[in-house]
Formats: C-alpha cells, structure tokens, sequence
C-alpha cells in the first residue's frame, strides 16, 4: 500500500536531485516554515525536488512546474491525472517485454516502441507508458535526443527491469492532487506570469548544467541546447523576479573547481549568496567519471531554514 510520503520520480533523469536533497533542504529559506507559499519550479527534470517540496510543505497553496520537454510533462500530466490507466499500461508492455527470450528478441521490441514514441501519434496514456519503459530499459536509463528531437539511446542490458512502480506512481498522482497544480511546458521565462503578489513565492531552478569542459555534454534531453545566452538570461530572469519580492534557489555546475579560470557562473551571480554542495553523478557512460563533485547553489538573500544542519557539514 503506497504513502503520499513515499514519493518519488518516476523516471531516471540526468542531473536527478534525489541525493541532494538533503542538502538543498538545508539551503531553504525559513519563511517557506512560517507562510503559505506559491512554489515555481521551471526546469522540473525528474521532479525530486518538487516531490520532496509537496511531501515537505503542506503550505503550499499553489504549485506550478515546468520543462521544455513536452513528452515529460505529458507523463506528469498522466501520472496525476489517470494513474490507473497508465499502470495497466505499464503493467501489460512489462509483461510482453518480460516473456520474450533472447536478446534479439528485446531489442527488435525495443526498437519498435522507440520508433513509435518517436512517431507521437499515440494519446498522452499511451505515450507516456512508452516513455517509462523506455527509460527503464534503455543504457543506463539516459534520456537523450538528437538535432530532430527523436529519442535515441540503445537498448540497456537489464535482465529483469521493473518498468510498472504501481506505488510510485500512485504515490505521485496523490501528492500532485494535494493542492492546485499547474503543468506546462515552455520557455522559463514565461514562468514570471506566474507570480502571485499577494502570496509568497519561492523559486527553485535546475536548469541544463553549464558543461564542465568543451566535450561533457551529452546532447540534450530536448531539441537545442542551453547555450550561455540561455544561462544569462536565466540569470537577468532571476534578477528580475528579485527585484518583484520572490525567493529563488538554483543549482548548477560548479566549472570553476574543473578550470579554476572558468568563473563565468560566478561572474553572472556576483550580487548573489554562492554555495557549494557535494553530488554524486551517476548517469555516465565512462563508470571511472562517475563519483563525487562540487555544484553550485545559488540563492538571493533569505534566512537559511537549517543552519544547525550546515555547521554539522
């Protein structure tokens, strides 16, 4: 039997939060315990930090989250919206896929689904319950796409993937039902239309990490790439929604311990409180790059939530 606190992703996604959640909770600003809250996440990812954020606050009486990646948004619209529906889906494409015998077998089924998710003719349901099987079977549980925005990752090595996680997914169809959720898909910048003036707002980005070297980037998880323009109008969005009383906290790559003279980050959020935090990757293809690094967390001028936590660190 599922709990709301028991929440979670319900896909793999690069640059996941889910290890860093304890530390970005330390980071939170204490009004978050004192006030209800309307909270904005434009860069929703995997949503580990949203699901954490509806578990954490029931104060919040307004959510919004966003991506640029429509099959995603899609699959938090399924998940909240018809869950029994897409775990009956689920559970029907893992048994196909779990009865058939041999590796050929699998990647011609594979293959198959992976050329009609890329066709989108199929209703949100459909599509969704494609999208998670193919990030529970695909290598290394990577979501990318090309220059067309066609998914293209190979075939994983799992031998027995559970691709239905029926209490996850009812789990996160609970909390999204919590309080009043909008899902949308767009350009961050669109999201300042969602300040409410009379209500405190709390941001949280994550956007597309600035590669650490030339070569580090794996494509995109949507058509195009975030590009510095991008981060520095990120960064003037960010100054513009301070400017309007909001809160906001945001991650991003920490380039500077890669190539000391990288300071571009810093540079761009120079008026702003700059942190480091330790996160673990996990989703790369070289095992040896896998490990413990420095990321940034930046965030405008609030009182810290935990400061006991962060003297323990």
């Amino acid at each position: 039997m599922y709990k709301i606190s028991d929440s979670k992703p319900f896909v793999k996604w690069a640059g996941g939060k889910g290890k860093l959640l304890g530390q970005l909770d330390a980071f939170l600003p204490t009004r978050l315990y004192t006030e209800d809250f309307t909270y904005i996440e434009p860069f929703v990812g995997g949503g580990a930090m949203l699901f954490h954020m509806l578990c954490k606050f029931r104060n919040i009486r307004k959510v919004i989250f966003n991506d640029i990646n429509v099959d995603l948004i899609k699959a938090y619209q399924t998940v909240r919206d018809h869950p029994e529906q897409l775990i009956s889906g689920l559970k029907k494409i893992e048994r196909e896929y779990c009865s058939l015998d041999g590796d050929e077998a699998r990647k011609s089924y594979y293959l198959e689904v992976r050329t009609r998710f890329n066709q989108h003719r199929d209703d949100d349901v459909r599509n969704t319950v494609h999208l998670i099987f193919l990030n529970k079977t695909c290598f290394n549980g990577l979501y990318r796409v090309n220059s067309r925005g066609e998914f293209n990752v190979p075939i994983g090595s799992y031998t027995h993937p559970v691709i239905c996680h029926t209490d996850t997914i009812l789990a996160d169809s609970a909390v999204l039902n919590i309080c009043d959720v909008d899902i949308v898909s767009g350009d961050f910048a669109a999201m300042d239309a969602y300040l409410n003036p009379q209500m405190l707002n709390f941001f949280y980005f994550d956007p597309p990490y600035r590669p650490l070297t030339q070569t580090s980037s794996f494509t995109a998880y949507a058509k195009g790439d975030f590009t510095d323009e991008d981060q520095k109008r990120l960064a003037e969005f960010c100054n513009c929604i301070s400017e309007a009383g909001a809160l906001w906290m945001l991650s991003n790559s920490d380039c500077s311990a890669k190539n000391p003279n990288d300071v571009f980050l810093e540079e761009l959020y120079q008026n702003y409180l700059i942190e480091r935090v330790y996160a673990s990757r996990s989703i790369n293809a070289n095992a040896s790059k896998r490990g413990k690094l420095t990321e940034l967390l930046i965030h405008n001028d609030y009182e810290i939530s935990n400061s006991l936590f962060l003297k323990a660190i």
